[in-house]
């Protein structure tokens, strides 16, 4: 990455009023890779109308205990019908994860979903369908445009606070609240 524009792994993207259609729309996003190649994130405020025991109902998980009223969250618009867990680091080791921090690991295989219908899962964990996805140079014309405002990532934000109250938490971080938000706001 460039000194211009450094790597954002294991920030917040919270869309700034410019964005006012789409799922981008007051979100904020956890973004989980950043590099040469683009970035992709999962989008932790936009809970679908389903749960985690309806996930595990529909993979015929026989061996779940129905306990998992946790919702389901709309990643992002680039493949919807894959599913995406974030979640805490484990001393387990899942068939396809990202670690992006010490704290926070993103896991694609079902076998964590598994874990998770059997209650040995992570200790927190958010599952999405679907994440968001820039091409190279995308998401840096974007923050160049101000679409975004950048900020570092609290993980109690992400698996602690209520999905609705999620953007206006890491706003107060910076002791700011989305009203006070502009069209020209830039980064933090």
């Amino acid at each position: 990455m460039s000194e211009a524009f450094p790597s954002l792994k294991n920030q917040f993207l919270i869309a700034l009023p410019s964005l006012r259609e789409g799922i981008f729309a007051h979100s904020i996003t956890y973004l989980c890779e950043h590099d040469e190649d683009g970035a992709m994130g999962i989008i932790i405020n936009r809970p679908l109308d389903m749960n985690v025991d309806e996930v595990l109902d529909q993979l015929e998980l026989d061996e779940h205990h129905h306990t998992h009223h946790q919702s389901v969250y709309a990643g992002g618009p680039v493949q919807t019908d894959r599913g995406f867990v974030l979640h805490r680091r484990s001393p387990e080791d899942w068939e396809a994860t990202l670690s992006v921090s010490n704290e926070i690991s993103l896991t694609s295989s079902v076998d964590i979903l598994e874990a998770i219908a059997r209650n040995t899962g992570p200790t927190q964990s958010l599952i999405a369908l679907g994440y968001a996805g820039w091409a190279a140079g995308q998401l840096e014309a974007e923050l160049a445009e101000s679409s975004w405002l950048t900020l570092p990532v609290d993980d109690r934000i992400l698996f602690d606070v209520p999905a609705p109250a999620r953007v206006d938490a890491a706003l107060a971080k910076l002791g700011i609240s989305f009203a006070q938000l502009g069209s020209d706001s830039g980064h933090a």
